[in-house]
């Protein structure tokens, strides 16, 4: 249950144009839908302000579409990572509605105000780093924040990140997604006051060990405040930045 609406159904209550018995049965189902073969978190949209997200890989487009049907009537946005098209395409056959994002491997049903507020700058060190920075930039604007992305601004062409200083200057949380050598975070940590998020990304040859080297170098970086998540964690870059954001809006 959103938190407007819990707020309405408590005004409801307290003026009397509700009965507690009604209520109380709309709670019932707060913390938690039993659907048999997966339990749904609706709890987690009033702790944490974002609804539990579904993630795609291992799950039957049936099952996907269950749970997605179980958020669509409690008029909750759903929000499904690394999904891929084959399964994509049999959701949209249910929910024609859902906007896919072939890239990112992203589907979302429910509204999208393309507005958001703060700013999120997602920025990546080369093309072939898109999907994981598209995953991260969707994330984050689907979950409230204003967000923008800036691809290919690797530091083998450092031109590039400084054309770029302005925006970084002005945002509030910045996401940087790197393979290879992974230096874009700590360059970009280095140019801002923002907090910068950084992703390292299995892209790149031999000793890159499928991203530890880039992992392994952001993580031993000189320059204060850079915090890293996991390697191809988009989702989790962006998750966090729409938190950090979102707080920077109340403060």
């Amino acid at each position: 249950m959103r938190p407007d609406r819990l707020r309405a159904l408590l005004d409801a209550v307290a003026a009397g144009r509700m009965a507690p018995d009604v209520a109380a049965e709309q709670l019932a189902g707060l913390p938690y839908e039993d659907l048999g073969f997966a339990r749904l978190d609706h709890h987690r949209m009033l702790r944490r302000g974002f609804p539990e997200v579904v993630y795609g890989e291992g799950k039957r487009p049936q099952d996907l579409a269950a749970i997605l049907k179980a958020y669509q009537a409690r008029e909750m946005p759903a929000l499904v990572t690394r999904l891929d098209g084959t399964k994509a395409r049999s959701l949209r056959r249910r929910f024609p509605s859902m906007t896919y994002h072939p890239v990112a491997r992203l589907g979302f049903l429910g509204p999208d105000s393309g507005e958001g507020v703060g700013r999120v700058v997602v920025i990546s060190g080369g093309t072939s780093d898109g999907p994981v920075a598209e995953e991260a930039y969707w994330t984050a604007r689907y979950l409230g924040a204003r967000a923008e992305y800036h691809p290919d601004v690797g530091v083998a062409g450092l031109h590039r990140v400084l054309d770029l200083l302005p925006v970084l200057r002005e945002a509030r949380v910045v996401v940087a997604v790197a393979g290879m050598e992974g230096a874009l975070p700590s360059v970009a940590a280095g140019l801002t006051g923002a907090l910068v998020i950084g992703v390292p990304t299995s892209v790149g040859y031999g000793v890159q060990e499928h991203g530890k080297t880039a992992l392994f170098a952001m993580l031993s970086s000189c320059v204060p405040g850079l915090l890293v998540v996991n390697v191809d964690g988009g989702f989790s870059a962006g998750y966090a930045a729409a938190v950090v954001n979102r707080l920077g809006e109340k403060g």
